[in-house]
């Protein structure tokens, strides 16, 4: 039973060259907020990234995503703007010890950019349909971001680089935006060419933080129980 069920997995996968790539989009993946070119991105490049993002998984197939280009350098400088400041508003709540650091860490790419993407979430969209809602109203949004995840892995992949950025208020964001009501912004992402891509997220180059390994954050059964051991032992000689 077991020859065929392997049997059965390796049929599903995919070759090993396409299995490696998929491993390297992920592993390679960066938010990335400085190396970004001025040339334009292809429209059919783009149009392709799009479509990935549109095939994310969504709960209920509801699709709550819709896609805003940001190509025009005034409109995106006011976006600039709300970042800035937003980003004092940020800063007092910063641990006193690490506000320097913060202050020279570079955060966002939005007018060096090609150009910039707001993914936002419908929320009335899946209206009247609560399959897989009922219990579980937010899965609108997890499955939007969803969406940026499948855009900024098939960016990745295109040679494309992704810069999300968080620090904004969300009010005025949309109101740069002319977003309606009852959508929210998830995600407002730059996007461009980039002259290359960092071996290390920037937070963890600049001693901000560093990934937690693997291996301490597997549980058994119910969240703190011990066990397993030997995926344990196999994920904590894990190298990307």
């Amino acid at each position: 039973m077991n020859a065929v069920r392997n049997h059965a997995c390796r049929e599903n996968a995919f070759e090993e060259a396409g299995r490696d790539a998929v491993y390297r989009a992920i592993f390679t993946r960066r938010d990335v907020r400085s190396h970004f070119r001025p040339d334009p991105i292809d429209d059919a490049v783009l149009a392709r990234l799009l479509m990935a993002a549109h095939h994310a998984p969504s709960v209920g197939f509801m699709q709550p995503w819709n896609f805003i280009v940001i190509r025009d350098m005034e409109r995106r400088q006011a976006v600039r703007d709300l970042f800035l400041a937003a980003r004092e508003q940020e800063l007092p709540n910063i641990a006193e010890e690490r506000q320097m650091l913060y202050r020279k860490l570079k955060l966002e790419g939005i007018c060096e950019s090609a150009l910039n993407l707001c993914i936002t979430c419908d929320r009335s969209r899946s209206k009247g349909s609560p399959l897989g809602r009922w219990h579980n109203p937010e899965m609108d949004i997890y499955s939007t971001v969803c969406a940026v995840q499948n855009f900024w892995l098939a960016a990745r992949a295109e040679g494309i680089g992704v810069g999300w950025v968080s620090i904004i208020d969300t009010e005025a964001l949309k109101r740069a935006l002319n977003i309606p009501d009852h959508v929210v912004p998830i995600a407002y992402l730059c996007v461009g060419h980039v002259s290359e891509f960092a071996p290390q997220p920037d937070l963890e180059r600049s001693g901000w933080g560093a990934r937690l390994p693997l291996s301490e954050l597997i549980m058994s059964e119910t969240f703190g129980g011990g066990g397993e051991d030997t995926l344990k032992d196999i994920a904590g000689k894990m190298r990307p």
